[in-house]
C-alpha cells in the first residue's frame, strides 16, 4: 500500500514476526491492531489484510508509527476503550501487550467487543510464569503466561482456541539473560520508581535499531536465530496464541 514502509525489527521481534507470519493467514480481512507501539509489525499487517485500524496510546511512539506508516493505516493515539462499539473486525491483534494490562481478562472483553462472529484474535506473549524475572519488572509486566493459563483465559471470554505455540528457541534464552542483566542494573538506578504505566509505555522504545546500520547488523544476528527456532519448533520463550469468536 501507498505511504507506508516497514519498520526494521530487533532480534526478539524478528523471531516473533517469523513465528507469527506462518500461523497468519494470507487474508486478515478488517484488521484491529491493538497497542501497535512504533508500528513494526503493523506495516506488515497491511500487506495480508483489507484494511487496517491500528491503536497506541503512547504519544511518542505513535509519532514515530505515524512517520513510518503513513496513510497506508488508520492510526489513533487512545485506548481501546475509547473505539467506538460499532468497529468490529476480522481480526484483532495484541503483540506482547496482555501482560502488561492487571485485569487480563477485562481487556481481552473489551477487545473481542470488535470481533466479528467467525473472527480471529491473536496474540503474542512471554511464556512460562515461573520465569518471571527483573526484566518483566522494569517493562512493566505483570505476568508471563502458560499455555493452560492461556486456554483457560481464552476460553473463559468465549472464544474457541485454534492454536497456542511457543517459538524463540534457543536465542530467547540468550536474549532472556541479557535483559535480566542490562534490568538488573537498571532497576538499581532508579527505575522501580516508575509506576506500571511509566514502565509500559518506555517498553516499546527500546533497544530498537534507530539506524540502518544497526538494522542491518540486527537483520544479519537474525537469520542464524531464525533458521534454528524453524529447526525446533514449538519451543522457546515466547507464546502465540489464536482464537476464534463462533
Amino acid at each position: 500500500m501507498p505511504g507506508s514502509r516497514s519498520t526494521p525489527l530487533a532480534i526478539g521481534p524478528s523471531l516473533r514476526w517469523d513465528a507469527l507470519s506462518r500461523k497468519l493467514p494470507t487474508d486478515l480481512g478488517d484488521v484491529l491492531e491493538v497497542g501497535c507501539g512504533r508500528g513494526a509489525f503493523t506495516g506488515r499487517l497491511v500487506r495480508r489484510a483489507k484494511r487496517v485500524v491500528a491503536i497506541e496510546p503512547d504519544h511518542q511512539s505513535f509519532v514515530i508509527a505515524q512517520q513510518q506508516l503513513g496513510s497506508s493505516v488508520q492510526l489513533r493515539n487512545i485506548e481501546c476503550s475509547e473505539l467506538s462499539s460499532s468497529e468490529c473486525f476480522d481480526t484483532v491483534c495484541a503483540f506482547e501487550v496482555l501482560e502488561h494490562i492487571e485485569h487480563d481478562r477485562a481487556a481481552l472483553e473489551d477487545w473481542i467487543e470488535h470481533l466479528r462472529p467467525g473472527g480471529h484474535l491473536v496474540l503474542s506473549v512471554p511464556a512460562d510464569s515461573k520465569r518471571l524475572g527483573d526484566w518483566d519488572e522494569m517493562v512493566g509486566h505483570y505476568r508471563r503466561y502458560d499455555r493452560k493459563e492461556m486456554k483457560n483465559l481464552l476460553e473463559g471470554v468465549g472464544l474457541r482456541v485454534v492454536d497456542i505455540s511457543q517459538y524463540n528457541f534457543p536465542a530467547g534464552y540468550f536474549l532472556e539473560t541479557a535483559r535480566n542483566l542490562i534490568a538488573r542494573r537498571t532497576l538499581r538506578k532508579g527505575a522501580a520508581d516508575k509506576n506500571f504505566a511509566e514502565r509500559t509505555a518506555g517498553s516499546g522504545r527500546l533497544f530498537q535499531p534507530e539506524s540502518s546500520f544497526t538494522a542491518a547488523v540486527m537483520r544479519l544476528v537474525s537469520l542464524p536465530a531464525i533458521a534454528l527456532q524453524r529447526a525446533f519448533p514449538d519451543r522457546g520463550l515466547g507464546l502465540i496464541a489464536i482464537a476464534q469468536l463462533d
